[in-house]
């Protein structure tokens, strides 16, 4: 059918069979019939307050769960969905998505809200159950499956999780008997706290099947619509029964494990990295906050501190704004900035329940603003960005590339450009790109034999060796060579690249003086790239000092 877009999910087989009896309840085929549910599930939900929208269990659940191991045969079925665009982007928008869980994302992290709603949407019209649902309540609301999933996630927090949440708790409870002001440092830790509880839970199958135990526990029987209603309401019970689950010591929570016949391996690498994401969320709010709230007079730079961010300066040119328009009732957005965004001249980003448009200067003499002039190519950098992307496309253009540190960051923070580029820009003559590149060429050779050294004294095959040895220089073959190699122990093969160190300062630094647009665009692109590899590799750090730190100990 014209018109529609086309995507497939995955559901289980008895869904597809519920399915299957509507379509011939009604006489319409299959692609018609879930555009008749969807459009009529989205129009109910949309009219419900977000905590009342209904979910299907086997979405709180992860039901059916997908393959452990590559290869497993699946137990989900495919369903092919065509409908149109602004539909399913609706369906999606009603749809439950739990703390941590994200469209794209790694496999245990990724939402499924088109999933949800299709599933939703066919069992509010046909119910249907087989050996894992029977006996579980099917629908529940959003904020029930919240409150049964925030159960799961004290149950199986970890170390790093718990020390910052019982932190929070403690905090909580002192300033419950005086009225005196929450100083910025407890300030700080209730947000990152909540920000942990409710944005950046981690996700394993350890967490649904502690929740399916959960399920099972209060949403069976006679008194299930009556548990699911004390799960959304999360009264003074539910309170003690989280921070029971919370508080329980590393010996309880082995025991909770077994009983609960649970994986006894160690999550804390990925309890350390929600909670570097819950700090780095905090650290954007706040660097909204410097943008949006800023006056001139204001400070122009200020440090993203380690170890929530990588520790780099921030520079602002002093009279760059931004401004977030108080919300109106009209859905279009306010001008003239909508005009000056599509033309690309500004750049939107969400800002609470606003909308905030970056860079700004004050009109000399009236009260009204403009754009800074020749940001077009910043902006067309940043083309292709989803909205959620663009604040740190913003936070990489003000990075002071080579600022020096009194104490140098964890992480290296420069900005590399490989030699054909800096080349081509004028920067080094041909003789030095060639210089850069023959230096790279002998670092890659000298790691093929380190690794075949590495190799040999492992006990490698005598095969595997003479293949290595015949693949060195050939930096593709040998490195499909490595990874070949039956050990999570074996080096990393990183192939050094031809680049030279950018000598500059920020992105907004090199438009103010004055900079040829495609060197503009090409920087702040690359900046981009560049803070954005710099941040995985903090999140990796948080992962290896929460094992560090807080290693589970038998």
């Amino acid at each position: 059918m014209s018109g529609n877009s086309e995507t497939n999910i995955r559901i289980a087989p008895c869904t597809l069979d519920a399915l299957s009896r509507i379509t011939v309840r009604r006489g319409t085929s299959r692609d018609e019939t879930v555009r008749q549910l969807l459009s009529e599930h989205v129009a109910a939900q949309e009219q419900e307050h977000p905590e009342d929208r209904l979910t299907h269990i086997s979405t709180v659940l992860r039901y059916p769960r997908p393959p452990r191991w590559r290869g497993d045969p699946r137990t989900d079925v495919p369903l092919r969905v065509r409908a149109p665009a602004d539909l399913l982007e609706r369906a999606r928008a009603v749809s439950l998505r739990l703390p941590g869980q994200h469209p794209r994302a790694y496999r245990d992290y990724q939402g499924r809200m088109l999933t949800d709603a299709v599933t939703t949407a066919i069992a509010r019209d046909e119910p249907f159950d087989d050996d894992f649902l029977t006996g579980l309540l099917p629908l529940l609301r959003h904020g029930a499956a919240f409150g049964l999933w925030r159960l799961a996630a004290a149950a199986t927090s970890t170390r790093p999780e718990k020390a910052w949440l019982l932190d929070a708790n403690a905090v909580r409870a002192e300033h419950r008997l005086t009225d005196a002001p929450i100083d910025p440092a407890d300030q700080h830790l209730l947000r990152v706290a909540e920000a942990l509880e409710r944005e950046e839970s981690w996700h394993a199958s350890t967490r649904f099947e502690t929740a399916t135990v959960l399920a099972r526990r209060f949403l069976t029987g006679p008194q299930a619509e009556q548990r699911e209603l004390a799960l959304c309401e999360q009264d003074k019970p539910w309170d003690r029964l989280y921070q029971d689950l919370l508080q329980a010591d590393d010996r309880e929570e082995r025991r909770w494990r077994r009983r609960q016949g649970s994986t006894s391996y160690d999550w804390t690498g990925r309890g350390g990295t929600a909670v570097w994401r819950a700090r780095r969320r905090v650290d954007l709010e706040y660097f909204e906050d410097w943008l949006v709230e800023r006056t001139r007079n204001d400070p122009a730079a200020g440090v993203m501190e380690e170890p929530a961010s990588p520790g780099w300066l921030l520079r602002i040119p002093p009279a760059w704004l931004a401004h977030a328009p108080a919300p109106t009732a009209s859905v279009k957005p306010p001008e003239p900035y909508a005009t000056w965004t599509a033309d690309g001249r500004l750049l939107a980003f969400p800002y609470r329940n606003r909308t905030a448009y970056w860079p700004l200067l004050r009109c000399e003499g009236t009260p009204g603003r403009q754009p800074v002039p020749g940001f077009e190519p910043v902006a067309a950098a940043a083309a292709g960005l989803r909205p959620g992307q663009v604040l740190g496309f913003i936070e990489a253009a003000l990075i002071d590339w080579n600022h020096t540190f009194t104490e140098e960051p964890d992480l290296r923070i420069a900005l590399d450009v490989p030699a054909d580029q800096a080349c081509r820009f004028g920067f080094i003559t041909a003789e030095e790109q060639h210089r850069l590149m023959a230096e790279a060429r002998a670092a890659t050779l000298q790691i093929m034999d380190d690794f075949i050294t590495w190799a040999a004294d492992d006990g490698a095959s005598a095969s595997y060796l003479h293949k290595l040895r015949e693949a060195r220089g050939n930096t593709r073959d040998f490195h499909r060579l490595t990874r070949k190699y039956p050990t999570h122990k074996r080096p990393k093969f990183l192939v050094p690249r031809a680049s030279w160190t950018w000598p500059g300062q920020s992105v907004a630094a090199e438009l103010v003086a004055g900079s040829p647009p495609e060197l503009l665009q090409w920087l702040a692109a690359a900046a981009h790239r560049r803070s954005s590899l710099i941040l995985e590799q903090a999140m990796e750090a948080a992962w290896h000092r929460a094992f560090d730190q807080y290693g589970f100990r038998m």
